[in-house]
């Protein structure tokens, strides 16, 4: 499959990178499915219900479309059916994103992303200072929540890679029956993997609810005002705090210790009762 400019994720908006540019966090999310592989995404039309996601139609260019078996197939990629779906709760629902990851591990980047429609949980932020200066996004429950989300379809090679970056902040779990994720056509997809903050999740100035998902700048300036320590630590400015967190791995523990001080976790006791599918397998 040829590169084509008009389908680069610089052409199409999707070259946020969140680990070079931390306050653009969590990236742009892709909305539609589309196959990345390298600097390129070739969008993917979702078959019926009762069609495998491998069978989907893949758009090569030249009016040309293959199933997406075949299209990962010629790339020497693994096919869907030995690739692990994993539901991206913050920057990896980002292709530009993903493809950073993976090539600073050495790996292919050909992933297939697939929106999907997530119900019982919402996306609030974990309750630690990341390696790149942001705080990241975490999943916690909500009974009758509905949030559209991103799965990205991993082989066994980008699943570790994947681990080896959120461990031990977060644990990876296999959804069980009390969650519902559908894919774009409207198909239950079982077996989802997710990454849960091991910490728990942050909780609003009330102490009861977790903080909503909103910009990096926001919270950023949030946790300063609402902590003078924190502010005194990370310089009290959206941009110093990255500046100041990136280059310290110290200084990150101090301001994740911090933020457990000030007893603002919430822990999530229905996630975290959730095995961890690295002890039960990475194709569980």
């Amino acid at each position: 499959m040829a590169e084509s400019n008009d389908r680069s994720l610089e052409g199409l908006g999707l070259a946020d990178t969140p680990a070079l540019d931390p306050l653009c966090y969590p990236g742009r999310p892709l909305t539609f499915p589309g196959l990345l592989r390298g600097n390129d995404l070739f969008a993917i039309t979702a078959g019926d219900p009762d069609v495998a996601v491998g069978e989907w139609m893949v758009d090569v260019g030249g009016g040309r479309r293959v199933p997406l078996d075949t299209a990962l197939a010629v790339l020497g990629d693994e096919r869907m059916r030995e690739r692990i779906p994993v539901l991206a709760i913050g920057s990896h629902a980002s292709p530009g994103q993903v493809r950073q990851k993976l090539r600073d591990s050495g790996l292919s980047t050909a992933v297939p992303l697939t929106p999907a429609r997530v119900h019982g949980i919402r996306i609030g932020f974990s309750g630690h200072v990341s390696p790149a200066g942001y705080v990241a996004a975490s999943p916690y429950t909500r009974l009758g929540a509905v949030v559209d989300l991103v799965v990205t379809w991993l082989d066994a090679r980008q699943l570790k890679a994947f681990d080896d970056t959120e461990y031990p902040e977060y644990r990876r779990v296999v959804f069980d029956e009390q969650f519902l994720v559908q894919l774009g056509d409207g198909a239950p997809l079982f077996g989802v993997h997710l990454y849960v903050n091991a910490l728990g999740v942050l909780a609003c100035p009330d102490g009861r609810t977790p903080t909503p998902l909103m910009p990096q700048r926001e919270i950023l300036t949030m946790l300063c005002a609402r902590s003078p320590r924190i502010a005194d630590q990370f310089g009290g400015s959206p941009e110093e705090f990255v500046r100041r967190a990136r280059a310290d791995p110290a200084l990150r523990a101090v301001g994740t210790r911090h933020i457990a001080e000030e007893g603002w976790l919430l822990p999530q006791p229905a996630l975290d009762a959730l095995p961890d599918a690295r002890i039960l397998g990475s194709s569980a």
